[in-house]
């Protein structure tokens, strides 16, 4: 199990730039776009260390496939091939309430986005006419082709990452769902990359109150909502986890065994002795 840390886009660039240092001897460095935040596919190839380099993830209904296609081989050139590019439908009230973009079929869009977005990654003229994209167009840059995952929680999606994508992200899981329902779906031979957030604390009680307060939003969001559901879990504080070193060193391990190939870990106590936990869970 690949170990890497998920960096904010939400602050100072000193900010990024000091987290960033502290994934230098990990595995991978994975950023998302957080509101109001620095696009994390301008931000990647200045980190350094990592073999992997991924965004986690990058919404789809905003931009073009044909424009994140140049963007992606853009970063992937200038990372030196170390980028895994990530993306995902996003939710609604992101799309439709921060952008004002209608969130239409979600699932056949992202279908019809890869359909379009993956081969021109590959170098290939794409022509294409379909429910949401007519594309008549090629890449003349050329870089490696990067891998793509797809942020997937339902079964529509998760049959989408299967057929087109590499692999998928999952969040607000714990070890039994990604074993008994990630990880059937997807079949042989594709990543399954999940999010944790991961404290070490004599307080147990206290990191998870303080999870649960950050993270009130998300059990307003179906897409979460079901996928906490599914796992038995009331909100995001349960999937978090948290203990003490030898706990947390457990508690991650099941991950690994459950089939999980690729760890995000987000602290939310001190980062050190969490990556160490983590390092050693792999």
């Amino acid at each position: 199990m690949r170990i890497g840390l998920h960096l904010s886009t939400a602050g100072t660039l000193d900010d990024f730039h000091a987290e960033a240092a502290a994934a230098h001897d990990l595995d991978a460095a994975w950023a998302n776009l957080q509101p109001g935040g620095w696009d994390p596919l301008t931000l990647l190839p200045s980190v350094e260390g990592p073999a992997e380099l991924g965004t986690a993830v990058v919404p789809t209904y905003p931009q073009h496939p044909a424009a994140l296609a140049t963007e992606a081989l853009t970063a992937q050139a200038l990372t030196g091939g170390r980028l895994t590019l990530g993306i995902g439908p996003s939710q609604e009230f992101a799309i439709t309430g921060w952008w004002g973009i209608p969130y239409t079929k979600p699932a056949s869009h992202t279908r019809e986005y890869l359909e379009v977005l993956r081969p021109l990654l590959r170098g290939e003229h794409v022509k294409h006419s379909g429910e949401f994209f007519t594309v008549d167009y090629q890449l003349e840059v050329t870089a490696p082709e990067p891998q793509v995952l797809l942020a997937a929680l339902g079964p529509r999606m998760l049959g989408i990452a299967r057929d087109l994508a590499d692999g998928t992200i999952a969040v607000w899981v714990r070890p039994d769902t990604i074993e008994n329902y990630f990880v059937p779906r997807l079949g042989p031979g594709r990543r399954v990359v999940t999010v944790v957030m991961v404290g070490v604390t004599g307080d147990p009680d206290g990191v998870r109150e303080q999870v649960a307060r950050q993270m009130a939003i998300v059990r307003e969001l179906p897409a979460y909502q079901t996928v906490l559901a599914r796992g038995g879990l009331s909100g995001p504080a349960d999937a978090a986890v948290v203990g003490d070193e030898t706990t947390v060193v457990r508690e991650l391990r099941r991950f690994r065994d459950a089939g999980v190939t690729d760890l995000i870990v987000i602290p939310v106590t001190e980062r050190g002795p969490v990556l160490e936990a983590a390092l050693q869970a792999r």
